[in-house]
């Protein structure tokens, strides 16, 4: 079997396949080490266990095991066998994945109240940058390796890709928040000591600020049209009749 060109796995992984899937980034580490043990060593099919892979990934268990459910209901992955011996999964590459055909669409006019904000990197990252470096929910600092993406309202719930529903997170707040309310989740970490009286309060000024839309993430840089209302450098125009 024909071992796939790695570089251009991994530029059709990021281009297409997580934008087009919305593939956040413990569905992207179990993804990347299954193609690392199957398709980059020639194979179609891996037998592994829960434990090895959360173990490769550097996660738990519970959100390894989460990950791969999502990558099989999103044909990313085939299961073939499941049992207390291991799973057996058929690895797919992107050209094999009808989702992930072709360059994703752009949009012509740019809106930045309906924008899919999962759409491309550009976007992600817009809103990584929103949180200057910081967990919305617990204010961790974060690395590229331990953020992702949280819908605040989930999207089971119908939340949206929008910039009023998506905030930068760490993976254990991620993990741990699933489909409990924002404002619940603050009030658990408040119980569990990772945020004081203070940062709750200021937390949920935060939250209420998203949802009116006054958390608007800057673009100007990000290869998209800068946001009505902003000059050069992100700042608002003075009104020159004030």
């Amino acid at each position: 079997m024909k071992k796939p060109n790695a570089e251009q796995l991994w530029k059709h992984l990021e281009d297409h396949l997580v934008p087009r899937l919305h593939l956040n980034v413990i569905d992207r580490a179990v993804y990347s080490h299954l193609v690392r043990h199957s398709r980059l060593e020639g194979r179609r099919r891996l037998r592994f266990s829960i434990a090895w892979l959360a173990r490769g990934t550097q996660l738990s268990c519970g959100p390894t095991r989460n990950g791969l459910r999502r990558l099989v209901s999103k044909g990313v992955l085939r299961m073939i066998e499941r049992s207390k011996a291991g799973h057996v999964v058929e690895v797919l590459v992107p050209d094999e994945i009808r989702a992930a055909r072709g360059p994703a669409a752009v949009p012509t006019a740019f809106d930045l109240e309906t924008a899919d904000f999962m759409h491309s990197r550009q976007l992600r990252n817009a809103i990584h940058r929103r949180e200057a470096g910081r967990c919305f929910y617990c204010l961790r600092q974060l690395t590229e390796r331990v953020q992702c993406l949280d819908h605040v309202v989930p999207r089971v719930q119908l939340g949206r890709n929008s910039y009023r529903n998506l905030v930068s997170a760490c993976l254990e707040c991620n993990s741990q928040k699933g489909e409990t309310s924002a404002e619940d989740f603050l009030r658990e970490l408040y119980r569990q000591h990772r945020l004081n009286a203070p940062e709750l309060a200021e937390r949920l000024r935060s939250l209420a600020k998203l949802a009116a839309g006054k958390l608007k993430p800057v673009l100007v840089g990000a290869g998209l049209p800068r946001p009505a209302g902003l000059a050069r450098k992100g700042r608002p125009r003075l009104n020159p009749a004030a």
